[in-house]
């Protein structure tokens, strides 16, 4: 038996008959890890989140998560993705309890579980509000606890942050870092944004450009609250911009042997 609590064992994925979007992926990752996966446009990870979701198996290659073998969306992998996907017609409260009420859970365990997610991403003032009067990072934190209230042991997020302005992004970056302290959920989080993979993450995969591959696997041995003007930070920013920039630039070549054929 595996300790690992997502096992990506040769992982391959191609859409239609000729575009590779993955190619041999294999990851184990621990229960309880944050995993931040890095790359350029093009390179894969959103691909591999929903694979490792269930939303698109992969071609080749197999996925287990908490044991068990990932052939469909399962309620041990909660998703949150970037463009927030509540339901305009509900208000907070009733976005968060939604999935506690597919489950069909009893009315009173449901109202305490909501009130206690409202309360820790400080949405309790909001509870009869609508998603169109809300913020972007509202939006978010009603996205978060949705997931929170199905207690999925794995968190896949896909740019949950991506949209928010700077001080919004940190504001929510510290609140998933001290909800995941103390729940101890394996997270594994698709971004761009190099500082912020560094700032979360206990290691960080950095993927090729297209077939999407794995370039680097980094360990994050630094202290948290980790400060973004350490000179150990910015160490490790500076080397993880030399990785991503080579993909960047392998795409661009490739872009312009592609056009000088043309």
């Amino acid at each position: 038996m595996s300790a690992a609590h997502i096992e990506v064992k040769g992982v391959s994925k191609v859409f239609g008959t000729s575009v590779v979007a993955l190619q041999d992926i294999n990851l184990e990752i621990p229960r309880g890890q944050f995993v931040c996966l890095l790359g350029p446009s093009g390179c894969g990870k959103s691909t591999l989140l929903n694979a490792i979701a269930g939303f698109s198996p992969p071609t080749r290659g197999s996925i287990v998560a908490d044991g068990k073998q990932v052939a469909e969306p399962g309620p041990e992998r909660g998703m949150v993705f970037q463009e927030y996907a509540l339901f305009p017609w509900m208000t907070v409260a009733d976005n968060v309890a939604f999935g506690l009420e597919i489950k069909g859970l009893p009315k009173a365990q449901i109202a305490a579980t909501v009130e206690q997610l409202l309360k820790t991403l400080s949405l309790q003032d909001f509870r009869h509000r609508f998603p169109k009067d809300l913020s972007g990072g509202m939006r978010q934190r009603v996205a978060i606890a949705r997931v929170l209230a199905l207690d999925s042991p794995i968190m896949l997020m896909d740019e949950p942050f991506g949209a928010l302005d700077a001080l919004t992004r940190r504001d929510l970056q510290d609140e998933l870092l001290r909800i995941w302290d103390e729940q101890k959920k394996t997270i594994i989080f698709v971004t761009h944004s190099i500082e912020e993979a560094i700032y979360l993450a206990d290691r960080i995969v950095v993927m090729t450009y297209r077939p999407g591959t794995v370039k680097r696997d980094i360990l994050v041995d630094l202290p948290r609250l980790r400060d973004p003007s350490a000179p150990e930070f910015n160490a490790l920013k500076r080397e993880l911009g030399q990785l991503v920039m080579e993909e960047q630039q392998r795409h661009h070549n490739d872009e312009l042997r592609a056009a000088a054929v043309d």
